[in-house]
């Protein structure tokens, strides 16, 4: 039987979807009487990567290359699209996804480097596209600080995506690159329901503070927009309205949402949580999500997959145009300036030589 940890999201560790042998929970008889299990403990481990660079050709995402300083994530978000990449790694995509945690320690040297390389063509970079660049261990590790750094020598611009409040520790860089039209923010709010979002995303910042990272990044002239995502059908959608008003007092200019995507384990794993948080509402959920889906759980199509299809997809967004525009959050997509980009000397030793010469 699925059992809640402390602190974490998903409520299983079945094996992913890569190994030979399957491993899964079963019913020992111990009971909330008998004394519980040691508490799940988060371990990192640092990766030797050759690069840093992510790239995709994706067509329906919005760019081609993106920076992730972390495998897995702390925040343990249930619904997270990120889950399944940890089957890559031997690993589940449930419990070891937010416990297991993977970390790149040479992160700035690599971009350093591959910055300098001289075929390099500067475009946007997104950080976060895949797990959040400011989950709680970066308070210590300060691996996305690092990153920004770089980018901020070599003046390139990045765009940046997360759902925790530490994103404003990093205002000076951010604030600094922004006003040069080099920088861009999203911060992700799913609900301003404290219960459901401890339930849902158990050690991401609370809405509030999520809130007052959006107002700090303005305050420091930092473009940055809210990410009501995802859209869970019958359990959060009602809130869309709310979240982007607040979001718009705090200071946010422009919008996005996606709405639910439950491919490979997430399906599984979502079920679960659904089942033991929210059995009330569980078989609604379910009915609405498929109802977006073409009667599936999940569809894959990339002309698609982002928003769904049929009546509930599309009065999502009607309601989410109709809010934007209600509440002013219809800012023009800020175009950053590729242009600036330079490699610093220090990196380009036999170009001076040259110059020199």
């Amino acid at each position: 039987m699925a059992q809640l940890k402390k602190g974490r999201g998903a409520r299983s560790n079945a094996s992913g979807r890569f190994e030979p042998e399957r491993v899964e929970d079963f019913d020992d008889g111990w009971t909330e009487d008998d004394a519980g299990a040691a508490p799940l403990r988060t371990t990192l481990t640092p990766e030797r990567a050759r690069t840093i660079i992510a790239r995709n050709q994706s067509p329906d995402v919005g760019f081609d290359r993106s920076i992730n300083p972390y495998k897995g994530c702390e925040h343990g978000c249930v619904y997270c699209y990120a889950r399944p990449s940890h089957a890559f790694m031997g690993l589940s995509p449930g419990l070891d996804f937010e416990s297991r945690l993977f970390w790149k320690p040479e992160a700035a040297r690599l971009l350093e480097r591959e910055l300098s390389a001289p075929r390099y063509v500067c475009k946007r970079l997104h950080i976060g596209g895949n797990t959040d660049p400011y989950q709680p261990v970066e308070r210590e590790l300060k691996s996305t600080r690092a990153i920004l750094e770089v980018l901020q020598k070599f003046r390139h611009p990045f765009s940046i995506i997360t759902k925790s409040v530490l994103i404003a520790r990093d205002t000076d860089i951010l604030g600094e690159m922004a006003r040069a039209r080099l920088a861009s923010a999203f911060v992700s709010i799913t609900t301003l329901d404290r219960t459901l979002a401890r339930a849902m995303e158990p050690r991401a910042s609370t809405p509030e503070k999520r809130l007052e990272a959006i107002s700090r990044l303005a305050g420091a002239g930092v473009p940055v927009g809210v990410g009501f995502a995802p859209v869970i059908p019958g359990l959060n959608d009602h809130e869309l309205e709310a979240v982007l008003q607040a979001a718009a007092r705090a200071g946010a200019t422009s919008a996005m949402y996606v709405t639910l995507r439950l491919p490979l384990e997430i399906k599984d794993l979502f079920r679960e949580w659904l089942a033991d948080a929210r059995p009330d509402r569980a078989a609604r959920v379910m009915s609405l999500i498929r109802q977006t889906r073409g009667g599936r759980d999940y569809d894959p199509d990339w002309s698609q997959r982002m928003k769904g299809t049929g009546p509930v997809a599309d009065l999502i967004g009607a309601r989410f145009r109709a809010a934007t525009k209600r509440y002013g959050l219809i800012a023009p997509r800020h175009d950053l300036d590729v242009s600036q980009f330079r490699v610093p000397p220090e990196f380009r030793p036999q170009g001076d030589l040259f110059d020199a010469a």
